[in-house]
């Protein structure tokens, strides 16, 4: 299902992140990380590239609103999986938090990721306001 695409997982809690990493796995995806902070989530999203996402709210060194803003930012779909609510930065940054609380089995969190993936415009798709250049002066 995820076709060799990489999936972030930003989780600092060993043994779920295993758990996500082979669900993943399972389904044919390349697992990127698993890292336990937002320092290290932020520097692979500067190094490698990413279809999608899942991560934790409360890690090792912060919240990870920067992380799912910098998601956000770059048009890559993901999932919130954690026992704690949201943060109100997350919030206010974002139009839509996808969440799964914990607990919940990895193919249920890996299930709202790929409705978050199928929800994403694809890149072939054409934008209204690109063909209409009528209105465009010089």
């Amino acid at each position: 299902m995820f076709a060799r695409k990489p999936i972030l997982i930003v989780e600092d809690e060993a043994f779920i992140a295993l758990n996500l990493a082979l669900a993943i796995e399972d389904l044919g995806g390349e697992v990127v990380g698993p890292v336990a902070s937002v320092a290290d989530a932020l520097e692979l999203l500067t190094s490698r590239e990413i279809m999608a996402a899942v991560f934790d709210v409360n890690l090792v060194d912060r919240d990870v609103t920067p992380v799912a803003i910098k998601l956000d930012v770059l048009g890559v779909p993901f999932v919130v999986h954690t026992a704690c609510d949201i943060p109100a930065a997350m919030c206010a940054a974002l139009r839509k938090v996808p969440l799964v609380r914990k607990p919940a089995p990895p193919t249920l969190v890996l299930q709202h990721l790929l409705a978050e993936i199928d929800q994403k415009p694809s890149d072939d798709r054409v934008l209204p306001f690109a063909t209409d250049f009528s209105i465009v002066r010089h």
